[in-house]
């Protein structure tokens, strides 16, 4: 499947890409080139339901191949059960012996998008008032196009970098359901992507609403999902005589002692240099607050301050929330069964067997069964906060956005960094990009990226990998 598409793109000759846009043209010439690649990225679909990775990894193959990738550089890999979900590994070599690989990580699909929901189509890039629009253009096809971007740009400066630079686009990160490739390659092709780290999306910046930056993170660990299903029974009978024994009030009763459970606050480096740094920057209660509870875990007073922001309580902690809920079989009978969905978001160092124990005992009530749902994931290991990383993301940070702190984070969501870590590449989500205080519409309507942030980023990864590349 791969290389019957790969030739058929290969075919077209890349006829179809052009800038597009008579904004391109106040763009660098390499800058233009750049858009093209992230034009075809957002306007190729590679939504579960209706796209193709598949098509995408060979689109971004054959702009590869054509700027003198071999094809011992170049791999592609699929399994038959999902034909559709393919990726790309290619490899630029390094001149050194010594030097171990880095990684470039990016997974191709994208959230599923409705036309008839968004004010613009989703699958078309759109340039309006310096935003891009497009299903993807900040999830996380921006970063997708600045690595293949930059690799082509690579070839063609006859760049000799020290260390062996791999990028590595897959599928599968958005749904569960999908063929994931990046657990495939950390299972079956470990050799392939060996490297002493790896850089992936969930950093980034905020800027006001005026556009200037205000902070830059980076990623450095994130919260692992686990799914209970929780669930009650009971004999039933006719609906025209109940009885207080019901299996929807069990449950009803067991989800609101899960939604009032706190788990334990818990702090690791990345969360306490979190609280410390970005607290240094507030001159406000909250600010107070995060330095206080980086110095003592223990300030209760710290802690009722900070989770009154609900993105500072989940960063630390544990968290489980009801998502989804079913129950009964005939609406004239007393129901046998019921049940809902838990889904919660493990603490890095905490494990399925703990969290289930602490929700079982804040439920109190042995008739309310938990039951782990696959996957289960290893415990979570967060990378370290390893200076050989983390100072090179600050020393062209200064030059990018000089006075802007950057501050590690750890992320409440996942990503495709939970497969890496256990099979020994410490992955790190990236700087650079940027959006305002509404957000970027990720996972949501009208997603987007202004024009500034695609390009500055683009631009800080670029030189990023380069410092990274020219170090033994």
């Amino acid at each position: 499947m791969l290389k019957r598409v790969l030739a058929a793109v290969l075919a077209m000759g890349l006829a179809g890409s052009s800038a597009g846009s008579a904004a391109a043209q106040d763009l660098r010439p390499d800058q233009v080139k750049f858009r093209e690649i992230y034009k075809e990225l957002v306007e190729t679909n590679t939504s579960l339901s209706a796209g193709s990775c598949t098509v995408a990894a060979a689109k971004m193959g054959a702009r590869l191949k054509a700027a003198g990738y071999t094809d011992a550089q170049l791999t592609y890999f699929s399994v038959p059960s999902h034909p559709k979900e393919g990726g790309l590994v290619a490899i630029y070599p390094g001149t050194s012996k010594t030097a171990r690989p880095m990684l470039l990580l990016g997974h191709l699909d994208v959230v599923e998008a409705k036309r008839a929901d968004w004010t613009r189509d989703p699958f078309q890039f759109i340039e309006e008032g310096g935003v891009y629009y497009g299903r993807g253009t900040s999830d996380m096809k921006v970063i997708d196009a600045t690595w293949v971007d930059m690799l082509i740009r690579f070839k063609g400066e006859h760049y000799q970098p020290k260390r062996t630079i791999k990028l590595a686009l897959t599928c599968g990160e958005e749904t569960l359901e999908a063929f994931n490739g990046a657990d495939y390659l950390a299972k079956n092709k470990r050799d392939l992507i060996d490297a002493a780290f790896a850089l992936n999306e969930g950093g980034g910046g905020r800027a006001d609403k005026d556009g200037k930056v205000q902070s830059q993170g980076v990623q450095v660990g994130e919260k692992v999902v686990q799914q209970f299903r929780m669930e009650t029974t009971n004999p039933g009978g006719h609906s025209s005589v109940p009885i207080r024994d019901n299996a929807i009030y069990q449950l009803a009763q067991g989800l609101l002692k899960v939604r009032d459970y706190d788990f334990p606050l818990q702090l690791n480096d990345t969360t306490r240099a979190f609280f410390a740094k970005a607290g240094a920057g507030r001159a406000d209660e909250t600010g107070r607050a995060m330095v206080a509870i980086s110095k003592d875990p223990n300030d209760h007073a710290a802690e009722a301050v900070l989770n009154r922001d609900r993105g500072f309580h989940s960063m630390l902690r544990t968290t489980c929330v009801a998502t989804l809920l079913d129950g009964g079989h005939a609406e004239n009978a007393l129901p046998q069964r019921a049940g809902a969905n838990i889904n919660c978001r493990m603490f890095p160092g905490s494990t399925m067997e703990d969290t289930k124990a602490k929700l079982e005992a804040a439920i109190g009530d042995p008739g309310v069964k938990l039951i782990p749902l696959q996957p289960i994931r290893a415990k979570p290991t967060p990378p370290p906060l390893d200076p050989k990383v983390i100072g090179p993301m600050e020393k062209v940070a200064a030059k990018y956005f000089p006075g802007v702190p950057l501050v590690p984070t750890m992320s409440t969501g996942a990503s495709d960094a939970i497969y890496l870590s256990p099979v020994g590449i410490p992955t790190y989500g990236v700087p650079g990009f940027y959006s305002t205080p509404e957000g970027s519409g990720a996972h949501g309507l009208n997603e987007h990226m202004s024009v500034k942030s695609a390009m500055l980023g683009r631009d800080y990864l670029t030189e990023l990998v380069r410092t990274y590349a020219d170090e033994e």
